[in-house]
């Protein structure tokens, strides 16, 4: 993709355009959201637009000729591309992912040329994830040199995106032990990818499998981390928030949908002695309660996703180091993860809670108002927030520190 896309409509350089722009994408995407989630019919037209939008090029910063969109701007943004469908929300994910591993890891030339393609419309997307191995994480992907080439080999699972992408990040290890990212064109020879991804939500993510069959690689697309794993840094943080407003957005989709339908469709109950269901006093409870969860979904993820802007500053411009930047990234860790644990909870109780409101006729399948419990239960199940919970407690308690970890 060789043209340059419009990024918003020419009013300025507020970045609260993205807001807007994020609510007139949201409203296009749930349109057919439900049709598109039981049919499994994966989202390319809706992926076109957003690309052609600029959307997903937001976070360039500035002086790679991008928007530098901030992550309360982002997050309050992807909250409405989840609202509008939580499967375009997640499969541009590990794209605004990359674009913080480029900055931190990136050498010059390498943050040049590929927020460059990002501005002119390229998604880079993630091949990560394996199966097997004795943990979660483990990478038995390999870079290896034969007779002067690089050559990647390897199998990776749940490629999120892998479909509508021009290009994906593979996490690899070199021969000598080095973990490395091959950004590498999704059409280049030795490089499949299948779309076998069968899940019950969260259905249209095209999270496929991807195989590297000797993928020829250039020494300029292997952007080199020595440090992975070892050195604390905001990206973690990054990866999480955006989760976060996906959970929210099926929260938020939840609500507004039940609170249309009972609008218009529901009956109260003899005993409630009142006309409308909107007068019932349970069903006002209902509705509050679920008010509640969504909006303390959001508000904790802007409060984190603010904590988050200082401390990646931070680190980006240098203003902090040493105990001071690792204090920095370690509060903006724990914030992420409380507005990642509320948002689960949000996502998971008014997802199946919405019955209480809409009553037996919102079963119906032709409404398919389980997609949103079903998308929230999948999503939620990508990083257990047991283990959040446990180290805001040791942070709190103990004073420990966060682990070094993409999950956090």
């Amino acid at each position: 993709m060789s043209r340059n896309v419009t990024l918003l409509a020419q009013n300025g350089d507020d970045p609260r355009d993205a807001l807007g722009l994020a609510r007139l994408l949201a409203d296009d995407f749930a349109r057919d959201a439900a049709d598109r989630d039981r049919e499994r019919r994966l989202p390319f037209n809706e992926m076109k637009r957003l690309k052609a939008s600029g959307f997903h090029a937001l976070r360039v910063p500035r002086r790679y000729g991008g928007r530098g969109v901030g992550f309360v701007e982002m997050s309050e943004a992807l909250i409405e591309i989840a609202r509008g469908d939580p499967n375009i929300a997640q499969s541009i994910q590990p794209h605004l992912f990359f674009l913080d591993v480029l900055l931190l890891d990136g050498t010059e030339e390498q943050r040049k040329f590929w927020y460059r393609k990002v501005l002119e419309g390229n998604l880079i997307t993630n091949a990560f994830a394996e199966r097997g191995g004795r943990t979660i994480g483990e990478v038995n992907t390999r870079l290896v040199r034969e007779d002067g080439r690089l050559l990647l080999r390897g199998r990776k699972y749940y490629c999120t995106g892998s479909l509508f992408a021009e290009y994906l990040f593979v996490s690899a290890d070199t021969e000598q032990g080095e973990r490395i990212l091959a950004v590498v064109p999704r059409k280049r020879e030795g490089f499949t990818i299948e779309d076998d991804w069968d899940s019950m939500g969260q259905r249209t993510t095209a999270s496929g499998t991807a195989i590297l069959n000797d993928v020829p690689v250039e020494e300029a697309e292997v952007i080199r981390q020595p440090h992975f794993g070892r050195q604390r840094s905001y990206v973690g943080a990054s990866a999480q928030i955006f989760h976060a407003a996906i959970d929210a957005g099926i929260a938020r989709a939840a609500l507004d949908e039940v609170i249309d339908y009972a609008r218009n469709n529901t009956r109260p109950m003899p005993e409630a002695g009142v006309e409308r269901q909107t007068d019932d006093p349970y069903a006002l409870l209902a509705a509050g309660e679920m008010a509640v969860l969504v909006h303390q979904a959001e508000a904790m993820i802007l409060r984190a996703a603010r904590i988050l802007d200082r401390a990646a500053e931070a680190q980006v411009t240098g203003t902090l180091s040493g105990e001071a930047l690792e204090l920095a990234l370690s509060e903006a860790s724990i914030a992420v993860a409380e507005a990642k644990a509320s948002a689960e909870v949000g996502s998971l109780r008014v997802s199946e809670g919405l019955y209480r409101l809409g009553s037996a006729s919102a079963t119906l399948r032709r409404h398919n108002m389980d997609r949103h419990w079903r998308n929230a239960r999948t999503h939620t199940t990508h990083d257990p927030v047991s283990y959040k919970y446990r180290t805001i407690g040791d942070f709190l308690l103990n004073g420990r520190l966060p682990p070094i970890s993409t999950k956090l």
